[in-house]
């Protein structure tokens, strides 16, 4: 493992990418906007799990192999993409067809399993955290301590959790003003409708996205 030092400044650097506004916060906050504290609790996990495929991948050294070929990470970050703008438009779809009759604590979107399911899917599908673990891990792990896969894996396993509970704040927040929205349906129909839009936003920013440079 690396020493003390190098490790409570890897640790440092996450926290701060962690709070940093990126794709995985906007995606849980929508999430909660659209369905509530239960919804985005379970995203947050849900895209740790999914962040946690990504390290384990790293460390196996299968993360390198689709960074290094321009089919597999198009067709991977297409198929992310894709579920992205699908959640989305099923948000929105929901938001317009139940209206204002939908209560704020209910959850339309198909429940806490299914926002786990979906954190899951969305993260694991996103090639660019791929990206991410590979870029910034290696800077912090050892080679002369040895079993780097295992550094790799655990330093990952660390960023994934100040990330998730960077989430978690979130979700929690953006719950809150949903919930404080309460005695306002309509404006809970807006926010679901953002949520939706704010999701396809993203999707179709996965899409765009280019493979990093060798």
């Amino acid at each position: 493992m690396p020493d003390p030092t190098s490790l409570a400044l890897f640790c440092a650097a996450s926290l701060v990418l962690a709070v940093t506004p990126g794709p995985g916060l906007f995606y849980v906050a929508a999430r909660s906007l659209a369905g509530g504290r239960a919804e985005g609790v379970a995203s947050s996990f849900g895209t740790g799990l999914g962040g946690m495929v990504h390290v384990l991948a790293g460390g196996l050294g299968v993360s390198a192999l689709v960074l290094a070929s321009a089919e597999l990470f198009t067709v991977l970050k297409l198929l992310g993409a894709a579920y992205l703008v699908w959640i989305g438009w099923r948000t929105l779809r929901a938001a317009r067809r139940d209206g204002v009759a939908v209560p704020p604590g209910d959850a339309p979107s198909g429940g806490a399993a299914r926002a786990f399911r979906d954190g899951v899917l969305v993260e694991a599908l996103n090639p660019k955290t791929a990206a991410f673990f590979l870029a910034f891990v290696p800077q912090f792990v050892d080679p002369a301590a040895g079993g780097v896969a295992l550094q790799f894996v655990v330093l990952g396993a660390v960023s994934v959790g100040l990330n998730t509970l960077a989430d978690l704040a979130v979700a929690v927040a953006a719950s809150r003003l949903r919930k404080g929205a309460a005695a306002r349906p309509g404006l809970v129909r807006r926010l679901r409708e953002a949520s939706g839009a704010a999701m396809i936003a993203l999707g179709a920013g996965l899409a765009l996205a280019r493979r990093p440079a060798a």
